[in-house]
């Protein structure tokens, strides 16, 4: 037993090896993407009809055989022609995990959405800390409030950061241009030079700039401004066009200095 296996072993190649994975991954991102739809137990019948058939062919059963063998590639052009919606998010899906999430594209949308989030909730001064992860992670900080892993909407922030809602207290952190997680505790500011009316949405939007790299946008419930935060220092933006530019210059140098890091290290 242990010779033939050791004998398989010496005929596996690299170009086996990689074929395993590939297939492999495409099935898990398959599973993956079926579990908990409806599209789970069309996934099991038609397994089951290719079970089916497999058993139909070692078995013998010329009939059953002939059947299936016709019947086959109908039930798999009609799959398409379903599921052909359902296909083209996979096709997505695996596009997202293939390749980079993040991009100019897509941080610009990422910011249009938070802008615009942010203006809708100082207009009713409705109190909102955003942070943005930067260089240094902020896993530790998203630990701590209820992962969400979601893409960033204007929706998803109002209703998030609504009075009463069971996220609204904490703050959103934002990962790879998604909205990693909701009512997280961030780390207040010792400052003693800072203003006695600031608070503690404030103090933590400054503390979590001063430990880490990340930017943070506030809004007060008391005032309705917005405020960026960086390096612990606080700007009030009273308009969204400033607010978008300023947010995009962060975003930006974000990427130069991981751009700078690459070219180096190369």
């Amino acid at each position: 037993m242990f010779e033939s296996l050791k004998g398989v072993l010496q005929e596996t190649t690299f170009s086996d090896v990689l074929d395993v994975v590939i297939v492999s991954f495409l099935v898990f991102q398959l599973l993956k993407f079926v579990r908990g739809t409806q599209a789970t137990h069309i996934v099991l019948g038609a397994l089951g009809v290719v079970a089916l058939f497999l058993t139909a062919t070692l078995l013998e059963l010329r009939l059953l055989t002939l059947l299936l063998r016709n019947v086959l590639p109908y039930v798999a052009f009609a799959g398409i022609v379903v599921f052909q919606a359902e296909i083209r998010k996979l096709l997505a899906s695996i596009g997202r995990v293939l390749f980079s999430r993040t991009g100019p594209a897509s941080t610009d949308d990422v910011l249009d959405e938070i802008v615009l989030a942010a203006q809708s909730l100082a207009s009713a001064k409705t109190g909102a800390l955003i942070v943005f992860e930067r260089d240094m992670g902020l896993k530790s900080f998203a630990e701590t409030g209820v992962r969400l892993d979601a893409v960033v909407t204007y929706d998803l922030l109002c209703n998030i950061f609504t009075p009463g809602s069971p996220l609204h207290d904490g703050a959103v952190v934002v990962q790879a241009d998604r909205l990693s997680a909701a009512a997280c505790f961030l780390p207040l500011t010792v400052n003693p030079e800072l203003s006695r009316t600031l608070g503690s949405r404030h103090r933590a939007a400054i503390g979590v700039t001063e430990d880490t790299d990340a930017i943070a946008l506030v809004v007060s419930e008391e005032t309705g401004g917005i405020s960026l935060v960086s390096a612990g220092t606080m700007t009030r933006l009273a308009e969204p066009k400033e607010l978008t530019e300023a947010l995009r210059a962060q975003m930006k140098r974000r990427r130069a200095v991981a751009t700078r890091h690459r070219g180096s290290a190369a």
